[in-house]
């Protein structure tokens, strides 16, 4: 094979990857989707596209490095350096004309291909979308509820939480966040963060019984200060332009981080978490969890993991218990559910708690055993 057709074959697995990022945009971000059609046939044809993915063409899919791309398109228009491209994006003011989006975001391709591609290859999709607090807010009361019902309790515990992959740390704050129920706000009613969850049936669990939060952590591999404007630009660039609602969400929720600082540690998950569970908490439920990151995990890491926290499970006490809680996809027949999943130890309680949209709102409470 010769350098030009093994190019141009990597360059076809690429545009396939573009494409399937395009198709998972349907219904959602027809600004997203359209960019990246485009540009997965900008691909084929060896344009100014396969110049920025240069380096990046054998990436994964679990890489999603259309959506990488997707970003580092839009933070040049976050940043003005953009302007022609900027009429298509709300979140710069613009409105969308798709049959004209490729045209005009070509010259802003061919200028900026250098540092377009140095962003593509330096960063990855953290989304950290602050609507999955939603569902988290709602596991976290049946968690701490049922774990004090094991242990013969009247009052719920209180909550340590522990976040592998936190990015930003939007979501270490679920107590400090409202959740608009019809005429009721859960959680904080004065939050900067007022979400409405959009939820099909309730928690299984007293809502009355305010969350205590006692403890917060978080690790990532790649974490982002949110006290910076890089950091600000890096997470909203990951926001589909089109979704002003999403927009509007991030805007609030790194206001309520500007007021409520958590720091992320710099750590691979396990790792971390061992040094996290060493300690137990007597009086304290201690909550591991995750949202929309297992996907980005290594398996090594994964089984590292799932020993680490093993471990911990067979050392929980009815005093200190242990839980596990996450909002993770699962592949259906076409797409993907996102499953929020809960495990208690030592009480034995494993519970499938519901489904909802990869945002977190809406969500749909519907409890089932879970394995």
């Amino acid at each position: 094979m010769t350098g030009h057709s093994a190019a141009a074959s990597v360059n076809t697995v690429l545009a396939e990857l573009f494409a399937a990022a395009a198709h998972g945009c349907r219904d959602r971000s027809p600004l997203t989707q359209r960019l990246l059609a485009d540009a997965a046939a900008d691909l084929a044809a060896g344009g100014v596209t396969s110049k920025i993915m240069a380096g990046s063409e054998r990436d994964r899919a679990g890489t999603a490095p259309g959506l990488r791309f997707a970003g580092a398109v839009h933070r040049l228009v976050l940043e003005g350096r953009a302007p022609g491209l900027a009429k298509h994006y709300p979140t710069a003011g613009g409105r969308p004309d798709l049959p004209a989006l490729w045209d005009d975001a070509l010259p802003a391709l061919a200028e900026h291909t250098g540092l377009l591609r140095h962003r593509v290859q330096a960063t990855v999709v953290q989304t950290n979308e602050p609507g999955r607090s939603a569902p988290l807010y709602g596991g976290l009361v049946v968690a701490a509820q049922e774990a004090a019902k094991a242990a013969g309790r009247h009052v719920p515990f209180c909550v340590r939480l522990l976040e592998v992959g936190a990015s930003g740390g939007l979501n270490l704050r679920p107590h400090h966040v409202g959740y608009r129920l019809g005429d009721t706000v859960l959680g904080d009613p004065d939050s900067p963060l007022v979400l409405d969850p959009g939820w099909t049936g309730r928690p299984p669990a007293d809502l009355g019984h305010r969350l205590r939060v006692v403890g917060r952590a978080g690790c990532d591999l790649h974490p982002v200060d949110v006290s910076t404007e890089d950091g600000r630009l890096h997470l909203s660039s990951f926001v589909w332009a089109d979704q002003l609602e999403r927009w509007n969400r991030l805007r609030d929720a790194l206001d309520l981080a500007a007021a409520d600082p958590v720091r992320v540690e710099q750590s691979p998950g396990p790792e971390w978490l061992a040094g996290q569970l060493a300690r137990a908490e007597r009086g304290v439920l201690t909550v591991v969890w995750h949202s929309v990151v297992w996907q980005y995990v290594s398996p090594a890491d994964r089984a590292m993991g799932r020993a680490v926290l093993a471990d911990a499970a067979a050392k929980a006490t009815p005093a200190a218990p242990l839980a596990l809680l996450v909002f993770e996809p699962r592949r259906t027949d076409d797409d993907y559910r996102f499953e929020l999943l809960l495990k208690l130890w030592p009480a034995g309680i494993s519970l499938n708690l519901g489904h909802g949209a990869g945002h977190g709102t809406p969500f749909t409470w519907d409890v089932s055993p879970w394995g």
